[in-house]
Order: C-alpha cells, then structure tokens, then sequence
C-alpha cells in the first residue's frame, strides 16, 4: 500500500478583480472563498495551478 503526499492550501485572497482563469483555477483547486481550505494531492498539475494564483493562495505546511 503507497501512500500519495498530499498538500495543504489555503485561499488568503479574493478572487474579484483578477483574470477569469485565475478565478476558474481556484475554481478548480475546490476554493472560492477567503480562508476556505482544501488538502490535494501532490501531483505537477495540483502545483502548477497553485503556481498560477499563488498570490491568491498559500501552502499550509503540516
């Protein structure tokens, strides 16, 4: 049995008044409110949308 990392991330900024693909991204990462928090696998793809709305967004380390 593997077990898969996972990260922590946590919106610590509004989406309003940004790109409709940065919205859609967070969208996508199960957020959309302030301070609303989700726990992902750590795949490329998880990272690289955390990458494009990392000023939107922080990684909670565990």
């Amino acid at each position: 049995m593997t077990t898969q990392k996972t990260i922590k991330v946590r919106q610590i900024a509004s989406g309003c008044g940004h790109l409709k693909s940065q919205i859609a991204t967070l969208k996508g990462l199960g957020l959309g409110k302030v301070n609303k928090e989700k726990v992902l696998l750590d795949t490329p793809e998880i990272r690289g949308m955390v990458n494009k709305v990392s000023h939107l967004v922080k990684i909670i380390e565990e």
